[in-house]
């Protein structure tokens, strides 16, 4: 636009800007407010012009996003992400305030989409994320790739080069393969080392006191057009197109609105827009592209998200500090400086006013150290570090997450269009009072109670979906199955996956049921099957079951590899629990977990012959596994009379003495045999100790002897040792013995084994070797006679402590129980 000084010239008005810009936004609404144009376009999916009218409801609130998902493949999307402070939002909200039409004009979201699906390699800058084609920027859907530099870095549209004559291009005109930042190039030429730190000084801090509104995108339009004419299209030939089919739009609202027309865009594609072009040099270009067919709506945005570590490819460093200096209506560094100590008061550290006083003195006294006209973020940052954080980075990273970058979390009206899926999850999430949030945060359920019930059931169900809101995490206080604890974190890109899952239904339930039948028999191992059995009951999916119990079951028969099945038994276990705490009829699936009980038991001594040491590594891990299972499963299955299965841990502790006792098993499996017949109480300590002492005896090898020793006293066994000395006497006796050139063969197994252990028991371990093993015995003897322990254990001082545990761990009588058993 040739503009001048205190005026516009003809033609339609151009507005070039820096995406995710608060300069550039604070810079449109003053010049449509001075233009009072006729209507308004916009850089974004014309298929979006539906949806403009949403963003004057009040239940609209930035950041938000455009998204457009192809028809046929939901998961291909693509986002044009708005914040308050993005100029196309200002332009929108201007638009719809002074009742003007407001129009986007980019290339369709038809052919963006088809664009990555035939050439996903070619991302130019759009690919966002895991699979997912172009995330445009903000208003266009070529992302932003802005150069790193200081916290306020925003980017000019500085992906957005193309072609300075499309029609016609220049042949002297260098062939520019790589992308130009044009920030950089500008800031290079004023003497600038960091890009970011120029567009502060020159556009941000400068351009509230410009007179003339349209003056900043004269000026930009000028250097932006001496860029495209050195550098062409700047490596983006797509961009050519792009701005064929924006011409092709702007020379239409002309002949409705004559010169009355307003445009905001990118500011690399403003000379492109006034380049005098044919118009059938700009249909050229477009002749033939590929399309899909594209749904658009608007979704929830974060801060975090528009942050360029996010991995958003036109991300910014700093959002929470743009829409700061947005919002402040004036001293944004007084009152940057007040959030700062707010947000240290409420993590308990001392902050007074005379920090904040002192604090904004240093910034702006670093500003004109730095010639700066006003403090920027990197000022304010130094400023904080030095006053508030007394030197230290750690406070400070606390800064950059919660306020430089933020957890805020947009809004879209309920009437904003959507697929079934979604709604009735919105529903839900209205129904059980979760509302989604940017930032994380510890969910704990009482399954007990009816509304953390449904909670727990509509996670689980959407992360069958493959909707991972929420993720699982280790419940503190309780160990009981009547409690779940979950990390909840709502991003954007969920929204997608929402679009994707509603393949499966309509609903949270029917989608989740269906898409478990197809996971069932599409799974490739029979481990697989039983963990989904166990996600469906956790997610109450009656209707699911009998697919993957007939499944299951067909797997279990076929099935001969002992591995598998020891593999896929716990899991099977497990979900007998939830009987219990969720009212799930569990029948059917005991049945299975018995079969596959016995065939394990079946199975498992000529499997653990004549392994190696990986394999029996391995196969020692599954005697653990199958251990734990068989005791849920014989507590579940009730007496023998009833159930047939309460004979299940009889016939499995046969099975121990059988691998206990064969030589061909692997040592690291005979140990753990024999450990685990002890626990169970089946075999003496005195037996224990003959078959120790029979392993550890000159005629075993000292690798096998090892062996035997990591699996009998491995994975927590210390206290095996630090209670019967006798045991430990025999280990340290055998080890004395082992040959001078076998001991550093079997040393990495001790260490292995020994390095598991807690440090008390370390400690106390060396202790006792030190004073000499084996001088007592029984199963006090490692306490008696060191000072502060007794000969027995006093039973009362023990009950004393009752109170205390069921305080600290807040518990009631029955769930205490519970626990100590």
């Amino acid at each position: 636009m040739a503009g001048t000084e205190g005026g516009r010239g003809a033609g339609p008005l151009l507005l070039g800007v820096r995406h995710h810009g608060p300069g550039s936004a604070r810079a449109v609404r003053a010049a449509l407010a001075a233009a009072r144009p006729r209507v308004v376009l916009i850089e974004g999916p014309p298929e979006a012009d539906a949806l403009i009218p949403l963003a004057a409801d009040e239940g609209m609130r930035p950041p938000v996003a455009l998204l457009a998902h192809a028809v046929d493949e939901p998961g291909r999307s693509a986002f044009w992400p708005l914040a308050e402070f993005s100029p196309e939002w200002v332009a929108i909200r201007w638009a719809l305030e002074h009742e003007v039409p407001a129009r986007f004009i980019d290339l369709p979201a038809t052919h963006t989409l088809a664009w990555g699906k035939d050439d996903e390699a070619d991302a130019e800058g759009e690919l966002t994320g895991e699979e997912q084609p172009p995330e445009p920027t903000a208003g266009t859907p070529a992302a932003e790739t802005p150069s790193a530099g200081s916290p306020s870095s925003e980017s000019p549209s500085a992906s957005d080069p193309a072609d300075p004559d499309p029609s016609t291009p220049d042949p002297s005109t260098p062939d520019i393969d790589i992308r130009v930042d044009p920030l950089a190039v500008l800031a290079e030429a004023a003497g600038y080392d960091d890009p970011e730190r120029w567009w502060e000084d020159v556009v941000e801090h400068r351009g509230a006191r410009e007179r003339d509104a349209f003056a900043p995108f004269t000026a930009l339009e000028e250097a932006m057009g001496a860029l495209r004419e050195t550098y062409g299209v700047g490596g983006r030939d797509r961009d050519l197109v792009r701005e064929a089919y924006m011409r092709l739009q702007v020379r239409a609202a002309q002949r409705e609105f004559e010169d009355d027309v307003a445009v905001v865009c990118g500011a690399w594609h403003v000379p492109a827009l006034r380049q005098k072009a044919s118009v059938a040099a700009d249909r050229a270009l477009l002749k033939g592209l590929p399309k899909v067919k594209a749904d658009l709506t608007w979704v929830p945005w974060t801060h975090r998200r528009l942050s360029r570590a996010s991995g958003y490819g036109a991300g910014i460093d700093s959002p929470g500090w743009y829409g700061h200096l947005f919002g402040a209506p004036d001293r944004p560094v007084e009152r940057w400086m007040t959030k700062v100590a707010g947000l240290f008061r409420e993590e308990d550290r001392i902050v007074s006013p005379a920090h904040v006083i002192e604090a904004v003195r240093l910034a702006e006294t670093l500003a004109v150290m730095r010639g700066r006209p006003l403090p920027g973020l990197g000022e304010t940052t130094d400023a904080v570090r030095a006053v508030m954080c007394e030197g230290s980075d750690v406070p400070l990273s606390l800064v950059r997450d919660r306020l430089v970058v933020g957890d805020v979390l947009g809004e879209v009206p309920p009437g904003a269009p959507a697929v079934p899926l979604q709604r009735d999850l919105d529903r839900s999430q209205r129904r059980l009072r979760m509302k989604p949030e940017a930032l994380e945060r510890e969910l704990e359920l009482d399954l007990r109670k009816e509304i953390d019930a449904g909670r727990s059931t509509l996670l689980h169900r959407l992360r069958l979906l493959r909707i991972e809101w929420g993720e699982p995490a280790a419940s503190r206080g309780s160990t009981g199955t009547f409690r779940e604890t979950w990390r909840l974190r709502w991003e954007p890109e969920l929204a997608v996956r929402v679009a994707e899952a509603g393949v499966w239904g309509t609903t949270v339930p029917a989608a989740a049921t269906a898409k478990a039948e197809a996971d069932a028999v599409g799974a490739e191992s029979l481990a697989d099957v039983t963990a989904l059995a166990e996600r469906c009951l956790l997610a109450e999916l009656p209707d699911a079951l009998p697919v993957v119990m007939k499944v299951l079951a067909d797997r279990a028969a076929l099935d001969t590899d002992v591995g598998h099945l020891a593999q896929a038994l716990p899991a099977l276990v497990r979900s007998l629990r939830y009987g219990d705490v969720r009212g799930t009829d569990t029948g059917a699936l005991t049945e299975v977990a018995a079969g596959l009980a016995e065939r394990v038991f079946v199975g498992l001594p000529p499997a653990c012959a004549a392994l190696d040491g990986d394999a029996a590594e391995e196969m020692r891990r599954h005697v653990d596994a199958v251990h734990g299972a068989v005791g849920l499963l014989g507590d579940a299955g009730g007496s023998g009379a009833e159930s047939g299965h309460g004979d299940l841990r009889v016939r499995w502790r046969a099975v121990l003495r059988t691998l206990s006792a064969r030589d061909t098993v692997p040592g690291v499996i005979r140990g753990r045999a024999v450990r685990l017949l002890l626990d169970e109480g089946e075999l003496g300590a005195d037996e224990a100790a003959r078959l120790m002492g029979l392993v550890l005896s000159p005629g075993t090898p000292p690798a096998d002897a090892a062996a035997w020793i990591e699996g009998f006293v491995g994975g927590g066994g210390g206290l095996l040792l630090v209670h019967d000395e006798r045991l430990l006497g025999l280990v340290d006796e055998w080890l004395t013995r082992v040959p001078a050139e076998a001991f550093t063969d079997v040393l990495p197994l001790l260490r292995r084994t020994f390095s598991s252990y807690e440090p008390g028991v370390r400690r106390t371990l060396g202790e006792l070797v030190r004073r000499g093993p084996g001088k007592q015995t029984g199963t006090t003897a490692a306490v008696a006679g060191i000072p502060g322990f007794g000969a027995e254990p006093d039973a009362g001082r023990a009950d004393a402590v009752v109170p205390v545990l069921r305080l600290l761990l807040g518990l009631d009588d029955d769930e205490l129980v519970g626990v100590a058993g």
